[in-house]
């Protein structure tokens, strides 16, 4: 570090500071200490980097460094209004604030800016890496941003990306179908049922309906399900055909993402517990009385920001060559949307 700031005739703190990308510096004195940093073949120590994390962490040391925060949703204000996003967010922003981070926001729909763009105003802010946040619809991000994923180190949080793909962070959705269906037999459920738009379980991968599917192996002996309801978008709009749906199925229990079925019951004189079960394949604290799997969303944008920071300290950048995957598992919640147990006297 000494020689370093001695080559770039600046302090030993300027200098600590410019390696660790502090907002602090000038971009331009940044280049320069970097330059003298690679004429001297300095690199960065990840054990180092390890060790001031967990200084970090203990409070016993003051670490000053920024992270985008890319919202990838196609709603600019999906951070503050979207039912799923937020929590997301509210978990990358604990994690980041223990590691000494701070999160800069950007939206990557935004028409006026490219990728090429996006990642200069990242390197003037001193910015070390990208958190994509968002990506509901697609496992694509925008063409336009591949200068961005080129240049830094990304993680995205929820969804596996194809193109490019990046190392991300999500729910273990296939043992969290798995573990649902074992709970709702556990209760008595005979004719479990998947509500699910296909488009959400490609996206993915299939997990959900794959940890349906070996629930109905293992509980039912491969006897044939029940064909899964898909036509969510066409029920919003009329739920006709989601009541034509149960009179030919007949279940007993639905596994779904939405909570307006429970209104499409409704609509056919029909409730829950009462003549059918209902459990959420992402519980959330907004209705406490629906049974389902708390996917812990917030766990997810800490494990995101953990991957990124890790990244970040081994020096690597742009697309990986071998994307990593962190997984959270979920946990069973009990409501009022299927039937108890009843206790034997």
């Amino acid at each position: 570090m000494a020689q370093v700031a001695e080559l770039a005739g600046l302090s030993k703190n300027t200098v600590s500071l410019a390696l660790r990308g502090s907002p602090r510096i000038p971009a331009e004195t940044r280049e320069r200490v970097e330059a003298a940093a690679k004429a001297l073949g300095y690199q960065r120590n990840a054990a180092v980097g390890v060790l001031m994390a967990e200084l970090r962490r203990s409070g016993s040391a003051r670490f000053e460094a920024t992270l985008a925060l890319l919202n990838a949703n196609e709603d600019p204000q999906a951070f503050r209004k979207h039912p799923t996003v937020p929590v997301y967010v509210a978990g990358a922003r604990k994690r980041a604030a223990e590691l000494g981070y701070g999160l800069d926001e950007f939206w990557l729909h935004d028409p006026d800016i490219s990728g090429k763009r996006l990642a200069s105003i990242l390197k003037a802010r001193g910015i070390r890496g990208a958190l994509v946040v968002g990506l509901l619809q697609t496992n694509r991000l925008p063409e336009r941003m591949r200068a961005l994923w080129e240049e830094f180190p990304a993680v995205v949080t929820g969804v596996r990306t194809r193109s490019p793909e990046l190392s991300f962070a999500g729910s273990d959705q296939y043992s969290l179908a798995l573990e649902a269906y074992e709970q709702a037999w556990k209760l008595g459920y005979r004719r479990p049922a998947l509500v699910l738009d296909p488009v959400i379980d490609s996206l993915i991968d299939g997990r959900f309906t794959a940890g349906f599917t070996i629930g109905q192996q293992q509980w039912r002996g491969g006897e044939d399900p029940i064909p899964p309801f898909t036509r969510i978008a066409e029920a919003r709009q009329d739920p006709a055909c989601f009541h034509q749906w149960l009179r030919e199925t007949k279940p007993d229990v639905l596994f779904t993402l939405y909570h307006e079925v429970e209104r499409w019951l409704s609509a056919a004189n029909l409730k829950a517990p009462k003549d059918i079960g209902l459990i959420q394949y992402e519980w959330r604290s907004q209705r406490p009385h629906w049974a389902g799997m708390d996917q812990r969303n917030d766990l997810v944008g800490e494990a995101a920001v953990d991957l990124l920071v890790s990244i970040i300290h081994h020096g690597d950048q742009g697309v990986p060559e071998r994307a990593i995957a962190t997984q959270v598992t979920s946990q069973w919640v009990m409501g009022k949307t299927v039937r108890t147990i009843r206790k034997r006297r």
